[in-house]
């Protein structure tokens, strides 16, 4: 008859997830008797999405207080120069074209720091 140890099953699962975790990194910590402990370290996901996301705002705001600083016609007529050149240019005048964000961000610029600029 085969015996079933459930619970020791249960505890080696466990502890084999625990091992695998901290082989992928572990941050030591010193409780309040002197143990020292491995605990797992937190998720960090590989991709930078914060940093995107500061890139595309500092973008937009670039955008948007340049469009502000020369004027709608201007920008406009600089965006069709751009477009008249070559990939890398058509591209740039792709990026730079006036969009709602960038006309809303213009718009608050504008009106909030038009004497500045």
């Amino acid at each position: 008859m085969v015996q079933v140890n459930t619970p020791f099953e249960k505890r080696l699962k466990h502890i084999m997830r625990k091992h695998d975790q901290l082989a992928k990194g572990a941050v030591k910590t010193v409780t309040s008797d002197g143990l020292i402990v491995l605990k797992p370290r937190a998720y960090r996901p590989k991709f930078p999405l914060r940093g995107i996301i500061v890139v595309l705002v500092a973008g937009f705001a670039f955008k948007g207080v340049l469009l502000a600083s020369i004027g709608d016609a201007a920008y406009a007529a600089q965006v069709a120069d751009l477009a008249q050149g070559g990939m890398v240019d058509r591209i740039g005048a792709w990026v730079m074209q006036i969009d709602a964000a960038t006309m809303l961000i213009a718009d608050f610029i504008s009106s909030h720091l038009g004497d500045m600029i």
